[in-house]
């Protein structure tokens, strides 16, 4: 699974016209919302309902995964691959030629090595850039675990909700996070990556007391417009983290920063549970410990939200004549398959390593 995110993120977004990129890079993170929230409807259906409990959702999960293998199977390689693939496999040959082999004696180029040459070469030049993307992914999906991970144990045990209706605020909360995702992630085409990101921390921030104050049905509210600017701050990162990424490393990178910064933020959740051990409240009817969870995430999340901000404000983003180069290249490149240019020919500017 882990695997998985770079790549899909480069399948989908390489080949775009630039334009179209913040609007399909939001469509794409939002496929994290539309899982948590079929994850939740499909709790609520199969969970209480089966006498497998739990292991019903495990089961019915295993099968999605079949219809995409089918789909990707379907599906042709991007033409930005191919041209990379195609120019990686020319300069391994010039290499084969520069070190005197003869023409009947050489062998087809190994493309795993001229790929291990350039990713060395790439993570050598840009190895600060690199922790960066980790550092700044370590606060994105800490924004996520924040807002999400305790937030059901806030509603049943201090807002004393039912399970059903904890499930419509987590569905509404994820419909909110696949607007905001949409959303922003389409305006960040025009006003800059990075501003709309800072935009998001800034309202995200301001609406974390309404998402935790109230005592009633009113969250169904709070929590939309809290996770229109949680999904919205998370929709240009698709695209965001392929514009700083190394051409080499580009699927590589996306998905490997992305995950570190998973892995960085799984202990979320211990860091909230530890914060809640100092704000217990009265035990609950049958004497089970409770804790102010919506204080435990008020603090955490807020904490989040200036982390990220402070980090997109000193981070980079791809210049505009950098834009102009890229947009420039996907055209060039789809004119040429158009008209039937075979990748191996095709020599198109890319970001340089």
């Amino acid at each position: 699974m882990g695997g998985m995110y770079g790549p899909a993120a480069n399948t989908a977004l390489a080949d775009l016209p630039y334009d179209a990129r913040g609007l399909l890079s939001g469509l794409y993170q939002n496929g994290y919302s539309i899982g948590y929230l079929l994850a939740a409807v499909f709790y609520r259906a199969l969970v209480p309902t089966t006498t497998h409990g739990w292991r019903s959702l495990f089961w019915f999960a295993a099968g999605p995964p079949v219809l995409l293998m089918v789909f990707r199977l379907a599906m042709p390689e991007t033409n930005h691959f191919q041209t990379l693939k195609a120019e990686r496999a020319v300069r391994a040959t010039s290499t084969q030629g520069d070190g005197g082999t003869s023409a009947t004696s050489a062998k087809k180029p190994n493309g795993i090595a001229t790929f291990g040459r350039e990713a060395g070469r790439a993570v050598k030049q840009n190895w600060v850039l690199l922790i960066y993307m980790v550092v700044l992914m370590t606060g994105f999906n800490s924004c996520s675990h924040g807002s999400q991970d305790f937030f059901p144990t806030f509603l049943k045990n201090q807002v004393e909700l039912s399970a059903t209706q904890v499930t419509i605020i987590a569905v509404v909360g994820q419909l909110g996070s696949i607007t905001g995702g949409t959303t922003l992630g389409y305006i960040s085409t025009f006003s800059g990556r990075r501003l709309i990101m800072l935009t998001a921390c800034i309202f995200g921030g301001a609406i974390v007391p309404a998402y935790i104050l109230p005592r009633d049905m009113s969250l169904v509210a709070s929590a939309f417009f809290e996770q229109v600017f949680v999904g919205g701050v998370w929709g240009p990162i698709p695209i965001h983290l392929m514009e700083l990424s190394p051409t080499a490393l580009r699927a590589t990178t996306v998905g490997l920063t992305y995950q570190l910064g998973n892995l960085a933020s799984s202990a979320s959740a211990t860091i909230q549970a530890i914060i809640g051990e100092r704000y217990p409240l009265p035990p609950g009817p049958k004497g089970v410990k409770r804790f102010d969870y919506g204080k435990v995430i008020a603090i955490f999340i807020a904490s989040v939200w200036a982390y990220i901000f402070l980090f997109l404000l000193a981070g980079p983003e791809m210049t505009q004549h950098e834009r102009e180069e890229e947009a420039e290249a996907v055209r060039t490149r789809e004119l040429l398959r158009q008209d039937g240019v075979a990748m191996e020919v095709v020599h198109v500017s890319e970001k340089v390593v």
